[in-house]
């Protein structure tokens, strides 16, 4: 079971990027997948989480309206667009399947490897 997450990269205050996260070995078509942040010196921070069909989705309340994460099923794929990016926005961002409690906490079963996304001003 592999989560890979790819579309890290370095963007100017104000652009977008879309990150990619690939589940393989299994079928995720019904789990809850989320997107954690983590900047250095810091802890893991909730961004984003769907439940399997799309229907719901929550953020948190830094990146709420800048921040979306659809999922294609067919690919077993979930992606977070981001928005109005902003410099605090710069950290690792990892991708994760199954909460193992409360889909904000970051204790998930599976882990992507996490990708670098940094924002310049």
């Amino acid at each position: 079971v592999q989560l890979q997450a790819s579309g890290g990269g370095l963007v100017q205050a104000g652009g977008s990027l879309r990150l990619s996260c690939a589940a393989s070995g299994r079928t995720f078509s019904s789990t809850v997948m989320g997107w954690f942040r983590q900047a250095p010196g810091k802890e893991r921070e909730f961004v984003a989480v769907i439940d399997w069909s799309g229907g719901m989705t929550a953020y948190g309340d830094s990146v709420k309206g800048r921040f979306t994460i659809p999922r294609d099923n067919a690919k077993n794929t979930v992606y977070l667009q981001m928005n109005s990016l902003r410099p605090e926005d710069t950290a690792v961002y990892y991708c994760a399947a199954e909460p193992k409690t409360v889909w904000r906490d970051p204790t998930y079963n599976f882990w992507g490897q996490g990708t670098q996304v940094t924002v310049s001003s």
